[in-house]
Parts: C-alpha cells; sequence; structure tokens
C-alpha cells in the first residue's frame, strides 16, 4: 500500500522538483539525477527546506522594509521639526549638518532603535557595550580553552612519543628473548639427541659386553662394593691386631695368654685370608676379563 502511494506521489514530487531546479538553475541546463523513490524524496525535501528558508528570508525582508519606513517616516518627522523650529530644510543644511544626520541616520540604523531620542540611544548603546563585554569575556574563555588544549596536545604528543619509543624497546626485548628462546630450544633439541644417541652406545656397549662374556661382579657397582667390602675388612683387620696387641701386653698367664693369642692369630688370619682373595679377584679377575673382551 505505502509504495502504491509512493509511485502515486511521484508525479506530484517531479513538478515540484522541476520547478524548483529551474527557479534555481534558471535559462541553464538541469543537471541529471537518477530518477527513483530516494533521490525524489531527497530532491522534494531540499525543495520543500529551500521554499522555507525563502519563506524566512522574504519576512526578513519585509521586516527590514518596514524599520527603514519607519525610520523614514521619523526622519521625515525630524526634519519637519527642524523645519519649524529652526527654519531651513533638510535641503538647505550645509555639507557637514548633511553628513552629521546621515551619521545619525545611520546609526539609528546600526542601532536597530525607532527615534533619535537619549532614551532610545542610550539604553541601545548601553546593550551594544554589554554584548561586547560578553563578546570579549567569551574571547577570553576561549583563548584559555585553546591555551590548555594545546598543553593538552603537548602532553599527549610527548606520551604518544614515549609510548612509541616503549613499544620499540618492547618488541626489540621480544626479539632478544625469542632468540634466546629458539637458541635454548635448539640446544634443548641437540642434548636430548646427544642423550638418545649416548644412550644407544651404552646400550650397544652392554650388549658387547654381555656378548663377550663379562660378568655382572665385574660391574662398576660391584667393584665398588667390593671396595666398600675391602675397606672394612681392612678395619676389621686393623681392629684384630690391636685386640692382639692388647693381648700381647698382659700380664704373663701361660695358659690364657696361649689361649688368646691363639685365637687372635686364627681370627687374624682369616681376615687375611679374606682379604687376599678380594684383592687377588679385583686384581686378577679383571685384566682376564679384559684380555677376553680384546
Amino acid at each position: 500500500m505505502q509504495s502504491v502511494r509512493a509511485e502515486s506521489s511521484l508525479p506530484q514530487q517531479a513538478g515540484l522538483i522541476i520547478t524548483w531546479l529551474k527557479k534555481m538553475f534558471g535559462d541553464k541546463a538541469l543537471p541529471p539525477y537518477e530518477v527513483n523513490t530516494r533521490t525524489m524524496e531527497l530532491l522534494c525535501q531540499l525543495a520543500e527546506w529551500n521554499e522555507a528558508r525563502d519563506k524566512d528570508l522574504t519576512l526578513v525582508v519585509e521586516d527590514q522594509k518596514l524599520k527603514s519606513a519607519e525610520i523614514k517616516a521619523e526622519a521625515n518627522y525630524l526634519q519637519e521639526l527642524l523645519s519649524d523650529s529652526l527654519g531651513p530644510s533638510y535641503t538647505n543644511l550645509s555639507r557637514m549638518g548633511t553628513t552629521y544626520l546621515n551619521q545619525l541616520v545611520d546609526s539609528c540604523l546600526a542601532l536597530e532603535i525607532k527615534d533619535s531620542s537619549l532614551t532610545s540611544y542610550i539604553p541601545a548603546v548601553n546593550d551594544l557595550s554589554s554584548k561586547l563585554v560578553a563578546i570579549e569575556a567569551s574571547n577570553q574563555e576561549l583563548e584559555l580553552e585553546l591555551i590548555n588544549l594545546r598543553k593538552k596536545l603537548t602532553n599527549a604528543l610527548v606520551l604518544e612519543k614515549s609510548l612509541e619509543q616503549d613499544l620499540r624497546k618492547a618488541e626489540e626485548q621480544c626479539s632478544t628473548e625469542k632468540a634466546k628462546v629458539e637458541i635454548r630450544s635448539q640446544n634443548i633439541k641437540k642434548l636430548k639427541d646427544k642423550s638418545e644417541e649416548y644412550k644407544y652406545k651404552i646400550q650397544a656397549a652392554k650388549d658387547e659386553l654381555s656378548a663377550a662374556g663379562m660378568e655382572d661382579s665385574l660391574t662398576h657397582r660391584s667393584l665398588v662394593s667390593l671396595s666398600e667390602t675391602l675397606t672394612e675388612l681392612k678395619a676389621q683387620s686393623t681392629v684384630t691386631k690391636e685386640k692382639l696387641k692388647s693381648y700381647l701386653d698382659l700380664a704373663p698367664n701361660p695358659s690364657l695368654v696361649k689361649v688368646k693369642i691363639e685365637e687372635a692369630k686364627r681370627e687374624l688370619k682369616a681376615t687375611e685370608a679374606e682379604l687376599n682373595m678380594k684383592v687377588d679377584m679385583m686384581e686378577f679377575v679383571l685384566p682376564e676379563q679384559k684380555r677376553r673382551i680384546n
């Protein structure tokens, strides 16, 4: 329904638009435009606004004409008054008098007053002075605002420059950290590769030693255990020797001393035998095993 109404109003809008364009361009050729609903609505709205503005201007011009007529009537009245009181007419005034009178008329027109009496002139001048003071105060406020805006703009530019420098530094630091992270990643990868390689080599060595017949007792852990056992046996041997020495220092009791000495000798002999056996195992079995491997 709305589309039908829009289509029915198009001829009326077109006539209004053509009339307005002819009025605007006169004898010149009308500019081309696309004929559609949207364009016609916009042009019609512009034509209506232009008509409203022309009407407002006409009213303003008529108002000015009325004021001018009133001022002219006032001037005629003053001229008649001057003629009645002073005698000479406006045409008989001197050049200076005519100049003063024209200035008075121009002042009345500028101040928009109905007559040149002091009761009309002084309030108009005071009102104009008040407006001038208000305008000057407004100009001062605008100048202060402009100064503040310039300060804010300067601070904003300084802050922007500082932020740009910080951003540049952050980007450089980020690039440096990124390079460090990449280097660390590469190093970690290399270490992982080396670790895998060493694991493979260790396993291969273990397999090779196992294939060559190496005993578990000759591994590093077993040798460390044997070394600890050897240290303990040496300590026990030292303790036994100390006991034997203490027995040797006892008072003469042939039977008891002989028994204690024999016990200590047997204990010392057993300890030394075990110690020698461990040492022989460490000194001879390992080279023999190495010869087998080779």
